[in-house]
């Protein structure tokens, strides 16, 4: 569930939209018709006080922190690396991991695939030879901890292993839920605009590492690369800027290898809880 926008389930925040006003978060006017056809014309609605809506976020939030905290405790367990990898539509995220999966040389490596319908993408993972679970939303946004969760007892990845995680479609809510994982991987394609960062200020500030994806097309789009960067750093400075084509393969090294270190950063702390198990 979601109470910054309204999705997920039929216990979420409805917060009323005037018929003029065009939503762009991707849902249609079901919430609208259900609202009015129990609470009369909209014009005789009473609006709640906004500080419902903020105080109801914030237990969502902070519930699915706590969840988060133990889908954490529950990778570090098991020496896994989560990555959560947020997009808009289309940028390249499957894309970008049937490629890593077959070339980067990290094994082994498992997915959660984040839709809010179908299996076409577990399906091309599946194809890679990759293990996969597929986690569809319906009508959410995005996924939370709850739903990793759920995915990883799914899944039960093995000990060492890489998860990458592709979330929902969307660089608004995912920027919120945190699902435990080590860390957030924005990707952004040159045929977005320049200014992606500065529309969605908190995904970048929630990021561990930005994906500047289709490089192959900056002769034919009107993209600036750098000052997408300096735009990036304006709003988290010192955050790692790639860019790279998942077509040409251009600057897909320089992924790898920072796939790699996360799994050397991880590793001290592995050899110690491993030492811990055996004075057990």
């Amino acid at each position: 569930m979601c109470a910054t926008c309204g999705c997920g389930d039929d216990a979420t925040a409805v917060i009323h939209v005037p018929h003029d006003h065009h939503h762009d978060h991707g849902h249609d006017e079901t919430h609208q018709n259900t609202h009015d056809h129990h609470h009369g014309p909209a014009a005789d609605h009473v609006h709640p006080p906004a500080t419902e809506t903020v105080s109801l976020e914030l237990r969502v939030l902070a519930k699915n922190d706590e969840l988060a905290q133990r889908n954490r405790a529950w990778l570090a367990e098991r020496d896994i690396v989560a990555l959560n990898l947020t997009s808009s539509p289309g940028a390249g995220k499957t894309a970008l991991l049937e490629r890593t999966i077959r070339e980067s040389g990290q094994s082994p490596i498992a997915v959660i695939e984040g839709d809010q319908a179908t299996l076409l993408d577990a399906e091309r993972i599946t194809a890679t030879g990759c293990r996969v679970v597929q986690v569809n939303t319906g009508a959410g946004c995005h996924l939370d901890a709850e739903m990793a969760y759920r995915a990883l007892t799914t899944l039960d990845p093995a000990p060492g292993t890489l998860l990458l995680v592709e979330n929902v479609g969307n660089l608004v809510c995912p920027a919120l839920f945190d699902l435990g994982e080590r860390a957030k991987v924005v990707i952004v394609s040159v045929t977005e605009g320049t200014d992606k960062p500065l529309k969605y200020p908190h995904m970048f500030q929630a990021a561990g590492l930005v994906l500047v994806n289709k490089i192959d097309l900056l002769p034919y789009v009107d993209f600036d690369l750098d000052r997408c960067r300096e735009y990036i750093a304006s709003i988290h400075p010192g955050v790692e800027v790639l860019p790279l084509s998942v077509t040409s393969g251009a600057g897909l090294s320089h992924w790898y290898d920072w796939l790699a270190t996360q799994r050397r950063v991880a590793g001290p702390a592995a050899l110690d809880r491993a030492a811990e198990r055996a004075n057990i």
